[in-house]
């Protein structure tokens, strides 16, 4: 079984190989192909320091890689991390919030990457047509979604935020990570955790009426418990931004950097530094890794009281884990529960069946199917339905250059106050 990896040298693609080496999942060769040889040639020499997984090889070219593949990972960053340094700064100087995935940055990002993602789709369908695509590009429901025009039902998008929060719920709730059944619903980074159900008793409901087992966790330190007893769900980390705009933007602005710009520096000096002496790359990587996880969301965590991330929240989901249970789910026919980004298909009524949600799947050798689950409260359909619009203006605008479009994606999001501010953040970002 071969597995390609668009965007082979991204940070992230050692930890798919990790576990690819301790993998029996049938694997025979990876493929990777980046538009960067740098990167690519470190990201190598931190491969082969791992060891024991499938032989690597280097595409020559998109065509090459893709060619009679079984799986494609993908996983690239159109603009590079220059790219996302811009999304953000263009954002912040008109006032409102500049992130990768949220926001008039994510909107930025999807406007750059969706052609992108599309051709990679269209490329897959004449070289591969019985690849299975599984989508780790960011904003990943929206480049989903894209590229499912394409492919249909044969690209799935995956995070590891969803499987992170119920680990993380069911180690507070007193329970076994691996023997919980959660109902999740909403879109990529706009989801909540509503029941969390082990041996047919929800777990969820005591969770919330006990402010120190949520303290003890992540997102219980994030949106504070007398928040989330009012909700009465858990929402994803990336809800922070929305339920607490004033505070999370304030943060942003404060930090002497964004998140590109750290990543940027930091990331840009493992690559430079695994280039100059390949052998250490494997333990430079590492310290990089771990730098990185420990910074995760440090704005949202500044705007919350300045915390610092433990052990437990370190060990989230995990895209690799997510993407190889799946592959293997699939290519095993093995009946797996899994949370991921699918077509809708009914599950939320009042969105188009091919609109692409992220909810918990049935999946086995035919795919991923979206399980039944209880429907959306007012408040969060609201959310849902208004980002949703905004989102797929921002892909009709990627497909079809239409100005207008774009512009009706960043005015509609409910994290942009104003078409205006929409208007000059469009110029500066100096797309369509």
């Amino acid at each position: 079984m071969r597995l390609c990896i668009l965007g082979g040298g991204g940070f992230r693609v050692p930890l798919v190989y990790a576990a690819l080496a301790g993998d029996d999942g049938g694997v025979t060769e990876v493929t990777l192909h980046d538009t960067d040889a740098v990167r690519l040639r470190a990201v190598r020499a931190v491969l082969a320091g791992i060891g024991g997984g499938p032989p690597v090889r280097v595409a020559d070219g998109l065509d090459d890689a893709l060619r009679d593949a079984d799986f494609v990972f993908c996983a690239i960053r159109a603009g590079g991390t220059a790219g996302r340094v811009h999304d953000e700064r263009t954002a912040l100087a008109e006032g409102v919030l500049g992130q990768e995935t949220v926001g008039a940055g994510g909107l930025l990002y999807g406007l750059r990457t969706v052609p992108v993602a599309r051709d990679i789709a269209q490329r897959v369908r004449t070289l591969a047509p019985r690849a299975w695509v599984v989508n780790f590009t960011n904003p990943a429901g929206m480049v989903t979604e894209a590229m499912a025009d394409v492919l249909g039902e044969r690209v799935i998008g995956i995070c590891d935020s969803p499987v992170g929060l119920v680990r993380r719920a069911a180690r507070a709730a007193g329970a076994d990570p691996d023997a919980v059944e959660p109902d999740y619903l909403g879109l990529n980074h706009l989801g909540w955790l509503r029941s969390l159900t082990r041996d047919g008793h929800d777990l969820l409901p005591g969770l919330l009426a006990d402010p120190r087992a949520l303290n003890s966790f992540e997102e219980g330190r994030l949106f504070g418990a007398e928040w989330l007893a009012t909700l009465g769900a858990l929402p994803n980390e990336y809800l922070h931004y929305y339920y607490f705009r004033r505070e999370t933007l304030a943060a942003v602005r404060a930090a002497a950097e964004t998140r590109g710009e750290f990543l940027a520096r930091r990331q840009g000096a493992f690559f430079d530094r695994a280039a100059r002496d390949p052998k250490a790359a494997p333990a430079l990587w590492e310290a990089a890794r771990r730098e990185r996880e420990e910074t995760y969301l440090a704005d949202a965590r500044a705007a919350s009281g300045g915390w610092r991330r433990d052990a437990h929240d370190l060990d989230g989901g995990g895209y690799d884990r997510v993407a190889l249970a799946l592959m293997r789910a699939i290519a095993d026919d093995r009946r797996t529960r899994l949370i991921l980004n699918v077509r809708n298909a009914g599950t939320v009524p009042a969105l188009p069946p091919d609109a692409v949600i992220e909810t918990v799947c049935a999946v086995d050798g035919s795919g991923a199917r979206p399980l039944p689950g209880a429907p959306l409260g007012p408040a969060e359909l609201g959310l849902v339905l208004q980002v949703k619009a905004s989102e797929q203006a921002a892909v009709e605008a990627a497909t079809s250059g239409s100005r207008r479009a774009a512009l009706r994606a960043l005015a509609l999001h409910p994290l942009v106050d104003s078409p205006a501010v929409a208007e000059r953040v469009l110029v500066r970002s100096h797309q369509l």
